[in-house]
């Protein structure tokens, strides 16, 4: 926790006061700081640290809003952004929508912080790469290692302030052998989960048995999808199912009340038990909470920012995301079930084994229907073994038809979260043994 973020964000609501008696204020402090080290042909190659510090000012006066933000956090930089963002909201479009100011509200919690991450070297993180490249086999190898630090604090004119701090490590890496790759991903807060032998061992067997693949041909395959590729799922789900402004414009596939899910599936976004990672509050101020997204198959909740749920007639959830994408579920994590990895796959007659997913596009957002490409290593499965590695394909699938009631199988007993490319956020969710998917060619054509 850094009160100098505090003080920041006090020190331009003063400054708005004095400018802009009647003005609604909000001030968004955040400080990341990251640290980067990346390998190509099992050589490291790259060690880059980052640390920023931003200001966002929202303004709402008369009718009119304005959003601006700086880097430049000295007196001058702070009196700089004030003096134009009160000064374009003159400018600006009156804003019917206008959503008001969350009110004081104390947060669940101040999120998770790991004192390694905190003290993690490049030497830390090249021997978490080094013990990755030696246990794939002397297979060349590439990915990053990645450690990154948050904190941050709100303050508005209509009495919230709140702070937190959270931390994150991720590890990326893949092994290649004569064009067949294999991949593995892992996100945690604490440096101590990423366990770069252990993956580059997975990564390195895996790879050598890929570069004997054979075609098989397409239609719909029971699947046994590993966490990699669940996360595609799940990514999906935050940007275009459970998104409060595409549900409010009749864009997405979500049914509050209906059993659109398999009883074995209940997913949530969970960015404050402790350990799990994600920021305590939102952009807006608003403090987030667990929010059951699916509870038993059941459709229960969409993410809301101040602004959908008005529209909506429901309370923020605290998903303001930028950028226009609408209220995003960044920490999604899908409950496991009771079966093992190896469990799971005994059960399927004849089916197929699917690392990941990638390049994957929405056809159809109201019934989330995506395509996409498999990689990073396909199994046939027969009898319950794993048998022969498959060259990839390309799929065309309604995610949601894909975890219908009666559609899910089984449920793998560990999840792992997977980094995301946005923000602090992670997907998690375990191994999903599902009745069909449907592949609609060979990745060549």
């Amino acid at each position: 926790m850094s009160s100098s973020l505090a003080d920041l964000a006090g020190q331009a609501l003063q400054l708005v006061r004095t400018a802009a008696p009647t003005a609604e204020a909000a001030v968004s402090v955040d400080r990341t700081e990251q640290w980067l080290t990346r390998f190509a042909t099992s050589f490291i190659h790259q060690n880059v640290a980052d640390e920023t510090t931003s200001v966002t000012l929202t303004v709402h006066v008369d009718g009119r809003t304005t959003v601006a933000s700086t880097t430049l956090t000295g007196d001058e930089g702070l009196k700089s952004l004030v003096e134009r963002t009160v000064g374009a909201t003159r400018l600006a479009p009156l804003d019917a929508a206008w959503p008001g100011l969350v009110p004081a509200t104390p947060v669940a919690g101040t999120g998770t912080v790991d004192p390694s991450v905190l003290a993690a070297t490049p030497a830390d993180r090249a021997a978490i790469v080094q013990a990755f490249v030696q246990a794939a086999g002397g297979l060349e190898t590439a990915g990053y290692c990645r450690t990154k630090h948050w904190t941050g604090a709100y303050a508005n004119s209509a009495g919230q302030l709140v702070e937190g701090a959270a931390t994150s490590a991720d590890f990326d890496g893949i092994a290649r052998n004569n064009g067949a790759d294999s991949a593995a991903r892992i996100a945690s807060t604490r440096l101590s989960d990423l366990d770069g032998a252990a993956l580059g061992d997975r990564v390195g067997r895996n790879a050598l048995a890929l570069a004997s693949a054979i075609e098989l041909p397409a239609g719909e395959y029971e699947v046994v999808l590993m966490p990699e590729a669940v996360a595609d799922i799940l990514t999906n789900f935050a940007f275009y199912g459970f998104n409060g402004k595409q549900h409010n414009e009749g864009r997405s596939f979500a049914r509050l009340g209906e059993a659109q899910f398999d009883p074995a599936i209940t997913l949530a976004d969970d960015p404050v038990t402790p350990g799990n990672i994600g920021q305590p509050y939102d952009g807006e101020g608003t403090p987030r909470r667990v929010l059951t997204l699916v509870d038993g198959g059941t459709t229960a909740a969409v993410a809301h920012d101040r602004r959908t749920a008005v529209k909506a007639g429901a309370a923020s959830t605290g998903h303001y995301s930028e950028g226009g994408w609408g209220p995003m579920t960044e920490n999604l994590v899908l409950s496991p079930g009771s079966t093992s990895l190896p469990d799971l796959i005994r059960g399927v007659r004849r089916g197929l084994l699917v690392t990941d997913f990638w390049y994957t596009r929405v056809l159809d957002p109201r019934q989330m229907t995506l395509t996409g490409l498999t990689r990073n290593g396909v199994w046939l499965i027969e009898d319950g073994e794993i048998g022969t590695p498959v060259q990839n394909f390309r799929f065309t699938q309604a995610y949601p038809q894909a975890l219908a009631p009666g559609r899910v199988l089984g449920v793998g007993d560990i999840a792992v979260a997977q980094p995301s490319r946005w923000g602090m956020g992670s997907w998690t969710g375990p191994a999903l043994r599902l009745a069909s998917w449907n592949f609609t060619g060979t990745a060549s054509g």
